[in-house]
């Protein structure tokens, strides 16, 4: 059976973590519902899937479920800014980098802590791809502007600074607390 002093002192650190978070923060990240949602759209609109991200032990663990991409390797990011206007998607800004490192895991600069594999486009045009992002915290994702979750249309070559020249972006969406 669980010591119920374990679970108070698990509840203090949570809220300590918190800082000088919202009362409804807190009380999510002590639920274990620290998480935030983008719901993935291309720029006419159409829904391509989600991105789920939430804390796990000291990092950011984001799941991607896509559905209608074309085919193939899709350069995907966590973009600086919560904003997703058509028609290209510019306003996402750049890559989430706060450590201000250059671009890719094979760059010996890189990489930035938005910094993601390719998600791999079956014929079905769907992909489900789990990866953590070492560098990020909850806090940093929904910052004052927030992050943006972006497709690119070619993949990603882990090293070319900013962006792996993985091409224009075909789908986005903006973190949302859950």
């Amino acid at each position: 059976m669980v010591d119920k002093r374990m679970w108070v002192a698990v509840a203090a650190v949570a809220v300590l973590a918190g800082g000088c978070a919202s009362p409804e923060k807190n009380a999510r990240y002590m639920a274990g519902h620290y998480r935030a949602q983008a719901d993935l759209r291309t720029p006419a609109g159409v829904d391509v899937g989600k991105a789920v991200a939430e804390e796990v032990d000291g990092a950011i663990r984001v799941i991607v479920e896509t559905h209608g991409l074309p085919k193939g390797a899709h350069g995907t990011h966590v973009h600086t800014v919560g904003k997703c206007e058509a028609p290209d998607f510019a306003s996402a800004g750049g890559h989430w980098n706060p450590t201000a490192h250059q671009h890719g895991k094979e760059n010996p600069m890189g990489p930035h802590a938005g910094d993601m594999p390719n998600l791999q486009v079956g014929d079905n045009g769907s992909d489900r791809t789990i990866f953590t992002l070492p560098g990020g915290t909850y806090e940093g994702l929904l910052d004052q502007d927030g992050a943006a979750l972006v497709v690119h249309a070619g993949p990603d070559d882990y090293k070319t600074d900013p962006s792996g020249n993985s091409g224009g972006r075909i789908a986005c969406g903006v973190f949302q607390a859950m």
